[in-house]
This record gives structure tokens, sequence and C-alpha cells, in this order.
């Protein structure tokens, strides 16, 4: 008889790839654009300059990795967060589906919006 796996290992993938990619990216765009812009400190960008460096493959690619990754690791944080932290691992099957579901439409949404909708 065939054990299951269990998809743990791949959700521990995905929170420390998400954790990863959160820390060596979002520092970056939040001194551009959260202070370095608004401080003058550089010329703002162009509507027509944002939207052609959007345009580029890479950057949808690079962004979407962004978003759904961090997603993933705030899911599986807030999941264990939920666990230990306020004991309610009795609701084992609700906090996964709600946690995991809201990671996998905040992603559907960030690929609607990068590669639909553009």
């Amino acid at each position: 008889m065939a054990r299951r796996r269990s998809p743990e290992p791949y959700l521990w993938l995905l929170f420390s790839a998400g954790g990863v990619l959160s820390a060596l990216l979002m520092p970056i765009l939040v001194l551009l654009f959260g202070v370095v812009i608004p401080l003058g400190w550089i010329s703002p960008p162009g509507h027509e300059d944002l939207l052609g460096l959007l345009r580029n493959p890479i950057t949808r690619i690079v962004l979407f990795a962004l978003c759904a990754l961090s997603l993933c690791h705030w899911a599986h944080r807030f999941r264990y967060t939920l666990y230990d932290g306020l004991r309610i691992k009795h609701l084992n099957e609700l906090i996964i589906v709600a946690c995991y579901g809201v990671a996998i439409i905040g992603s559907i949404m960030a690929g609607y919006l990068l590669f639909v909708s553009l």
C-alpha cells in the first residue's frame, strides 16, 4: 500500500522562496517609491516609462513571482501564527483553505493584472 505524501515540504519551499524574494526586492521598491521619489531625490518616471517597463515580459514575470511568492509566504506564516499563537489547531482544514485560498486568489489576480489587462 502506497503512502500518501504530504504537501508540507512544497509549502515550506514556497514559504522560504517568498521570504527570500520579499527580503531582496521589497526594500528596494519601498525605498524607491516610498522615499527617494517622494522626497524628490530623483525625478519620477513618467507614465509612458513605467508602462514600457511593465510591457517587458521579464518585468512581468519578476513582479508576478514577487506577488505570488510573497502571498505564499504570508499564508504559511499566518497559518502557523494561528496554530501556535492562538492555539486553534482544531480548525486545521478551515485555516488551510482560508490561508492558501487567499494566496491562490491573490496570485490569480496578480497574474490577471500583469498578463491580461496590460
